[in-house]
This record gives C-alpha cells, structure tokens and sequence, in this order.
C-alpha cells in the first residue's frame, strides 16, 4: 500500500467518521462538540511551532518539554493539537491562553491541507508513535522540520510497517529528528530505513514527569476530607471493560480483612463511566461518583472516578495502585504516574506498550506484576499488612525514577537543533 492508496481508502471510508463520532458522542459528552476541528474546518492562528500529543499519557510527558521551549523561546508562537478529550483537557490545564490548542485533523490530505494552510508552522514536533502519513508527508512538503520526540516503536509496531514499506519507509525517511526512548527502539527506526545520524537515544520523557508540591497537598487534603486516614486505599486506574470484575473481585478479598477498605477505580476513556458504574452497582458495593460531589463516608467501599484530570491526584491520594489496560490485551498503560505519586504500582501480564519501564521498575521492586483477580487480592492485601514492605516497594519506584531523569534536558537540546534550522 502506497500514500495514494491509503487515502484513496480513507476518502472511501470518511462517511464512518461521522458514525465514529457519533458513537463516540453518545456515550461521553466530550465527544459531541468541536467537530470542525476533527474536519479541519476552524479558523486558526498561524504558529511558529506544532506539537502534536495526542492523548492524555503523551501530554502529560510533553508538559515538562513545551514548558521548558516556552521559557527558552518566549517569541515564539505554539499550537499544540492533541486526538481525545482526555488530552485536550491536560493542554487546557496546563497552558490555558499561552498556547493556540485544538484537535488535529482526521488524516484526510483535505483536512490536513486545510489545517496546515492555517497554522502554516516553521517546525513540528509529534510525541511518542502517533505518525500518520498524510500529516507526514504534507509537512515535509512544506519544508517544515519535523521531529518525533520520547519516540516509541514497539516489535510489532515495527513488524505492521515492515508489512507496508510503500507506505511506511516513505514517511519515516521525511523525520528529521527522533528522540527514540531506548536503542532497541532506535535500531528499529533504523532498520526501517531511517538515516542513523537522524536517531538519538534519549530516554522516556515520562521519567521526568513533574509532580507539583501542591498536587501531592491536594492528594492528601483529599484524603482527609474522607476522613480515610488510616483506612486501606488502593487506586485501579485507566482501567478498561474485561478488568473491572478482577478489579471488584481483588477488592472483595480485601474487605473481607478490612471493611474499611476503599477502592478507586478510574475508567481509561470517559465513554466507560457509565459502565463502570453499572458494574459496581450491580455488585452490591456501597459506591459513590466523583462527578456527584457526594461525600465519600466511613461505609463507602468504592468510590467511582468519572471526572477528568484527577487521576494523579486519586493516586496520591491513595496507599497503592494497579494500573489498567494490562489484565487484558491492549497493551498497558503508564506506570511510572503512580511511582511518581509515591506509591507502588501493580500491573497485569499485558504491558507491551510499557515494556521497558515495568522491567525496570519489577526489577527494582517497585512493581508487581500479577495475572489473576486472586493474585491482585493477595498482593494488596500482603502491601496492606506489611506497610513497612509497601514503603519499601514505593521508595524503589522512585528511586528508579530519579535515577532514569535527564531525557527532558536530552530532547530539549534535540529540539534547539531543530528550531536553529
């Protein structure tokens, strides 16, 4: 498959857009506006730079990044596009007014044309593996620079473009620049036809996650508001549909010892808060929402994470975290969020996406990784009652975390290359 093909097959498929935001928009509200932007169809600013961060993982490891560019290079003017709510309400957050935002376009060269005649940028960054082909291709067309930053590329990343190389090769060869995470990753990009010179092994930028003194008060105030102190709290968070009975299943056991014993259970995709909530309902837990605002009582036994933004904070706010997307096979999701919060994480048996780091951190003691609902029980409940063990575990998470810092120094000087040209 070549580029003329592939958006032959997407001009072809473009109708389903719609039913895909539709769906999307039924069942999460975040979903039923700004539908221009996913078109192509807003007005926009002309910017100097683009920076592309997809979703919520990705931004919040671009944060530390364009917040240092915005204080080296306080002239220049930033878009920063994201592709789900989640994203967009972390750049929202974050950088308010200080930098133009909205969604990037669909892949269509249509979409895309539109889009790029508008914000017309001088340089692009696009974080971790989020390359489509048109935007690729109409950039470097352009003669806009292009970097791949905290660049990721999995073995079966690698092996889904090998299979396409007519489509593939050619978008990959138009990178200037790539801050791959790791020289496994590097040698992939490079085995796929990249120029060795364009690849640098930078290390994650989700190591240097920034964790704000006032986001760790605010955890414990939280905590205190529920007048939960000494009870167990453990958080399950960007969980999906096929993990919430081993989640409520792990949580039964625990309270079998302990009554008082709260969990926090944040959906990955806000489209699920519903679901979740039926689930737990259904089960018969005492169970509260987030977004209700009702006080979380001394009987509450789940407490339902349906709003945006406070996953980090639910961590802090709690004494130990399994981490969702990895009891079933999707992949995994970030780790080290909890680890910075201080405290130890669990995750399943699927965590490709994250591969290295829970290495890293199991290796360090600083995670468990389990592969049944009774398995999580034990393991909670064994933290719970050893909590000098459970310090121990969080004290090595983090000391991986300060021992792996430094890829944001790393690819801020890769981005001072790019911008000199």
């Amino acid at each position: 498959m070549n580029r003329f093909l592939y958006s032959t097959i997407l001009y072809l498929l473009s109708p389903l857009l719609i039913v895909y935001l539709a769906f999307r928009a039924i069942k999460s509200p975040d979903y039923r506006g700004r539908w221009g932007e996913r078109f192509g169809l807003t007005t926009l600013k002309s910017t100097d730079l683009l920076i592309h961060s997809v979703s919520m993982g990705e931004t919040l490891a671009a944060i530390p990044l364009i917040r240092l560019i915005q204080q080296s290079h306080p002239e220049l003017s930033i878009t920063v596009t994201t592709t789900s709510p989640t994203g967009s309400a972390e750049v929202r957050k974050a950088f308010g007014d200080s930098v133009q935002h909205c969604y990037l376009p669909f892949d269509l060269p249509w979409c895309v044309q539109r889009f790029l005649s508008q914000v017309s940028p001088k340089w692009c960054v696009i974080m971790e593996t989020e390359l489509w082909p048109n935007l690729v291709a109409i950039v470097a067309k352009r003669g806009v620079r292009l970097m791949l930053a905290n660049a990721r590329l999995s073995a079966k990343s690698a092996a889904q473009y090998t299979k396409r190389p007519k489509l593939s090769r050619p978008m990959l060869q138009r990178l200037d620049v790539i801050a791959a995470q790791t020289q496994v990753e590097a040698q992939r990009f490079i085995e796929l036809g990249v120029s060795p010179e364009r690849v640098t092994v930078c290390g994650s930028l989700k190591f240097d996650l920034s964790i704000t003194p006032e986001r760790l008060a605010n955890a414990k105030l939280l905590r205190q508001t529920w007048g939960r102190e000494t009870s167990p709290i453990w958080v399950a968070g960007s969980v999906h549909p096929g993990e919430f009975d081993a989640i409520l299943a792990a949580h039964r056991q625990l309270l079998a010892r302990w009554p008082d014993a709260l969990l926090i259970i944040a959906p990955r995709h806000p489209e699920k808060f519903t679901a979740v909530v039926e689930v737990v309902a259904s089960q018969g837990f005492e169970f509260v929402r987030r977004s209700d605002d009702q006080p979380v009582t001394v009987t509450t036994q789940v407490l339902v994470g349906d709003t945006m933004g406070e996953l980090l904070t639910f961590y802090g706010a709690g004494d130990q975290a399994f981490v969702g997307g990895s009891l079933i096979h999707h992949g995994g999701h970030n780790p080290l969020e909890p680890i910075a919060m201080g405290v130890p994480v669990m995750v399943g048996p699927n965590y490709r996406d994250f591969a290295q780091i829970t290495q890293m951190l199991a290796d360090a003691g600083g995670l468990r990784i389990v592969v049944s609902a009774d398995e999580l029980g034990v393991n909670l409940i064994e933290y719970f009652a050893e909590p000098e063990l459970r310090q121990q575990a969080a004290n090595a998470g983090l000391a991986v975390v300060e021992a792996n810092r430094g890829a944001l120094e790393r690819q801020f000087t890769l981005v001072q290359s790019l911008l000199s040209h």
